[in-house]
């Protein structure tokens, strides 16, 4: 077992332990356990977002797959990743979200829209999509770090998934969020200089291997194309299966667009301190979005370059595996000093999406459902309590998901992001800026996405089979985005009005609000 990653894992885990330690004594309440009290300030909360947007799923799924089928033309996922995914999303959502969720008292996305559009339905189906639909994607990211452990620890999966589940678990349960900010900031800092490093040093890498840096890209270039044109029987040009145009750029719409509407990203909003930081955090997200995504899928682009005796270890079936080229890449190519770094680097983009993941999904029990109608008039500390339990639940059933099928890292995220953003993204966006959003416009809204994420998805799987499936679950993620933003307006004009006092509130234009804002 290498002992310096082994060392700088354990070293990493103490550190975050502290913290969580410490967050657990300025944890009092509710709030602070889902919010860290809403007074975290542009650089905290902008790399906090950036740390949650990127886990192993982008690392070892999104950067091997994609870097594999579509070679440097993947980078197009991170720019898009930086620029709508991080920037425009801070621009537009962010002071919005902000002041609207205080004026209306909401600490959740359910009971944003309970208080927005007057439905306690929104609110316990809300809750129970975001338990039920992000437990897939919250085991994907477990099963993708699950995949670099396994190859640099040499241990088993189970092994290996355990110790990243009780660590990651301890830190979430025990510190909330006020810790679990302060650790994505330090994972975030990692993630930044270790991709840095990791894109300088595979290229460095393969530049002395084939002399030079324009002929490692050339090189890398012409082997994609060999491998597209399918010279079946050379392991060195291995077939690619080709990826058509629109599930491509599928892919780059559903990993920048989908973000807007997921809670474990919206919740972020919450919490800033002052409206005025938001241009800051934007411009700090989008330079951290695109130095952290581009390295990825440039990585993965590179994974074209492994020599033949290395490809053969990402074989599954006779055919390449996409998921192991990154992790396989890395500990063969790679010195076990900078490997260590690497180590760290995906560890702390998973643990930081974990962390959000279960802190919304446990919310949406513990705060949606049981602190709303189950036991409304429980103290403070028995709501912080059934809060940290909720919390430890979810993260054991996504641990047990991940045991027996952490093979379809992507299409498990596309299948819980396209669910998810599906149903949350049009009724929230049109929640935040049209006022003439109606309540069974919203609900519309949330059935369709649901309906037709899952209905495209398993009606795939069911007449096509499995692989298709999952080749094409990106664009059914899309279709499910974009199919309510047409749904809620129609459904709006022909259904009855909120009321204006309740419209007058969400918007900040009556004395109400104003009392309200000062207030908060």
């Amino acid at each position: 077992m290498p002992s310096l990653p082994l060392l700088l894992t354990g070293l990493f885990f103490v550190a975050i332990l502290a913290i969580a330690a410490w967050g657990m004594k300025k944890t009092q309440n509710v709030n602070d356990f889902l919010l860290g009290g809403g007074v975290l300030g542009p650089w905290i909360l902008a790399i906090s977002y950036g740390a949650a947007y990127f886990s192993a799923v982008v690392f070892i799924g999104f950067a091997g797959q994609y870097g594999w089928v579509s070679s440097y033309k993947a980078l197009w996922v991170g720019v898009g990743n930086a620029v709508l995914g991080g920037l425009v999303a801070w621009l537009v959502l962010g002071r919005r979200t902000r002041a609207m969720t205080r004026r209306l008292n909401a600490s959740t996305t359910p009971e944003f829209f309970a208080t927005r559009y007057g439905s306690d339905g929104m609110k316990i189906a809300g809750a129970l999509i975001i338990f039920l639909f992000l437990l897939p994607y919250t085991a994907s990211v477990f099963a993708g770090l699950t995949y670099l452990f396994t190859e640099v620890f040499h241990v088993s999966l189970f092994v290996a998934l355990t110790a990243v589940v009780a660590v990651t678990g301890l830190y979430i349960v025990f510190g909330g969020y006020k810790a679990a900010a302060r650790i994505d900031f330090l994972q975030g800092i990692i993630m930044f200089f270790g991709a840095t490093a990791m894109v300088w040093f595979v290229v460095h890498r393969f530049a002395v291997e084939h002399g030079g840096y324009g002929a490692a890209f050339a090189k890398a270039s012409e082997l994609y194309r060999l491998r597209l044109e399918g010279a079946a029987g050379e392991l060195q040009v291995a077939p690619v299966d080709p990826i058509s145009p629109l599930v491509f750029w599928s892919v780059v719409f559903m990993t920048s667009i989908a973000p807007w509407g997921m809670p474990q990203m919206v919740h972020k909003y919450y919490a800033i301190k002052d409206e005025s930081q938001i241009v800051k955090g934007a411009v700090v997200c989008c330079v951290f979005a695109l130095l952290v995504g581009c390295a990825a899928y440039l990585t993965g682009a590179f994974s074209h370059l492994l020599p033949p005796e290395i490809l053969e270890k990402t074989l599954t079936n006779g055919a390449i595996d996409p998921q192991k080229l990154v992790p396989i890449m890395l500990v063969e190519c790679l010195p076990q000093w900078f490997l260590a770094i690497i180590l760290l680097l995906v560890l702390s983009a998973s643990m930081s999406t974990l962390c959000s993941l279960a802190l919304v999904s446990s919310a949406a029990v513990g705060v949606d459902l049981v602190k709303g109608y189950i036991a409304p008039n429980a103290s403070e500390k028995t709501h912080l309590t059934i809060f940290r339990v909720c919390c430890a639940v979810f993260i054991f059933c996504a641990y047990f998901i991940a045991l027996f099928n952490p093979s379809w890292i992507v299409a498990l995220t596309s299948l819980s992001w396209g669910a998810v953003a599906g149903a949350f993204l049009a009724p929230y966006m049109y929640g935040l800026y049209w006022r003439r959003t109606t309540k069974a416009g919203a609900i519309a809204g949330m059935v369709a996405g649901l309906l037709v994420a899952n209905g495209l998805y398993w009606g795939l799987f069911i007449v096509e089979g499995s692989g298709v499936a999952k080749k094409f679950s990106p664009l059914v993620a899309t279709v499910a985005m974009l199919v309510p933003f047409v749904v809620v307006p129609t459904v709006s004009f022909l259904s009855k009005p909120l009321s204006p006092e309740r419209v007058a509130k969400a918007f900040g234009d009556d004395a109400t609000s104003e009392k309200a804002d000062a207030a908060a």
